[in-house]
């Protein structure tokens, strides 16, 4: 009897929305979702072409990166996704993509500001982008130094994983994360969409300035504060 089938289903549902989605080029990028009762995690395999996925082949793994079950081997950002899921304790999947708009901000090193109101929907700050790894934690064990990376980024920036589900590596890609792995892949393509918008706003006008801060605050608190106004009692994400 397959004892982690739901699990396993629930990751591979992710994968397939995150090619669905065009956030992936052949077999780049990765979401992986967490048993927190179990202490385990299922991740997509290292390589493996998304038409020819499975349920049965995501790799179950514990928050060490040790494998649990799974006859494939896991993704190589395996190490990362394991360190997040241990010290960020309230998150219940990740996303990792190689997305273009995503990726050429953190090929430029640069936080996405807040352009506008789509941005400010989802989050109150600037799109953080880590600087590049060090020399020192590439030559080490490289993909579980990322998730320090990124956990040093969100220190020294002063930020909540609870309320930024998203950041950049500098010179690598976006990492996002939430309750679910559903809401992973959804702030991927947010995070993609945003990352195109702020692209396209800054070869129009090079000098554009970020949204004023009660613009911010009012497109934020109505779909997240205390007096949320915005979507159905159902809580669905979409206008």
């Amino acid at each position: 009897m397959n004892t982690y089938k739901e699990l396993q289903r629930e990751c591979y549902e992710a994968n397939m929305q995150l090619d669905a989605l065009k956030l992936v080029v052949y077999t780049f990028g990765n979401v992986s979702a967490v048993d927190r009762e179990k202490g385990i995690f299922a991740i997509k395999p290292s390589g493996v072409p998304y038409e020819i996925l499975k349920p049965e082949d995501m790799v179950i793994l514990d928050f060490d990166a040790n494998v649990i079950e799974g006859r494939l081997r896991p993704s190589s950002d395996t190490k990362t996704h394991a360190y997040l899921y241990k010290n960020w304790e309230n998150i219940g999947g990740i996303s990792h993509t190689h997305a273009i708009y995503s990726v050429a901000w953190a090929q430029a090193q640069m936080d996405i500001p807040v352009f506008g109101t789509t941005h400010a929907d989802h989050l109150t700050s600037d799109i953080p982008c880590a600087p590049p790894m060090r020399n020192e934690l590439i030559q080490g064990n490289y993909e579980y130094n990322t998730g320090i990376q990124i956990l040093e980024c969100f220190t020294e920036k002063k930020l909540s994983p609870e309320e930024v589900e998203m950041v950049l590596i500098g010179n690598h890609g976006p990492f996002t994360w939430g309750k679910t792995a559903e809401k992973a892949v959804y702030n991927s393509k947010v995070l993609e969409t945003i990352a195109e918008m702020a692209y396209l706003t800054r070869q129009i006008n090079p000098d554009a300035e970020r949204l004023k801060e009660a613009l911010i605050k009012k497109h934020y608190e109505r779909k997240h504060g205390k007096n949320a106004y915005y979507g159905q009692s159902l809580n669905t994400e979409n206008k």
